[in-house]
């Protein structure tokens, strides 16, 4: 496990902050009691809940290229046919993925192949739940593009306390699935949006993980 480039400056200050805050503490409060031992505990889980935001465990990641893995880790919260209006313009499968703040937040490709697509909206920050999150809140689109012609979307939405959507991908690169696509501070959601013929393995309420859990097999 490791902590995520986007999480080493916020980590450090975090850090920083808890560890000047305890040392006034000890230096002016003369009697110690259960006050401030309790709120040393406090200030000390705050600083290790923002390091574990940008915690990255180790994996053995899934890689095969008829499959579709999860692009991020949390609970499954749609899926379902619908008309994707942006990239596809046509019907397919969507299958999304709700991130709280205790999932792991590294978003990555579904699957392998040219990146075709990549557009950022600027929104609104709808909880990520909502049906309407998906179109109305803040948010990056990517189309990935297989070997053999397959197009698999994936949107990044930002949610009620995500307010930053880190996107790594280029228009005309081509991703390895796995790899890293981007990251969402502090949780959201993830839709992806596949080829209506895919075989759907995943179910609402599912817990899965991002690099690891089956979505479809397409």
């Amino acid at each position: 496990m490791y902590i995520h480039r986007e999480g080493y400056k916020i980590s450090a200050v975090a850090i920083a902050v808890a560890i000047a805050v305890i040392a006034v503490l000890v230096y002016f409060v003369e009697e110690w009691n259960w006050f401030w031992t309790v709120l040393v505990a406090v200030i000390v889980l705050l600083a290790g809940t923002i390091v574990r935001f940008f915690r990255i465990p180790s994996r053995d990641l899934v890689r095969n290229p008829n499959q579709i893995i999860s692009s991020a880790d949390g609970t499954v919260v749609v899926v379902e046919q619908v008309y994707e209006p942006e990239v596809l313009k046509s019907l397919c499968i969507q299958i999304s993925t709700f991130m709280s703040p205790n999932n792991v937040h590294v978003n990555r490709y579904p699957i392998s192949g040219k990146v075709t697509y990549t557009n950022y909206h600027t929104g609104k920050y709808l909880i990520a739940k909502h049906p309407k999150s998906s179109s109305l809140n803040e948010r990056t689109t990517i189309c990935i593009e297989t070997d053999n012609g397959q197009k698999v979307v994936v949107r990044q939405i930002a949610g009620a306390l995500a307010r930053r959507i880190v996107c790594y991908a280029k228009e005309g690169e081509y991703v390895q699935q796995g790899a890293e696509l981007g990251f969402i501070k502090f949780g959201s959601r993830v839709d992806l949006f596949i080829p209506l013929e895919s075989q759907v393995h995943a179910e609402i309420e599912d817990k899965v993980k991002g690099g690891l859990s089956v979505l479809a097999t397409l």
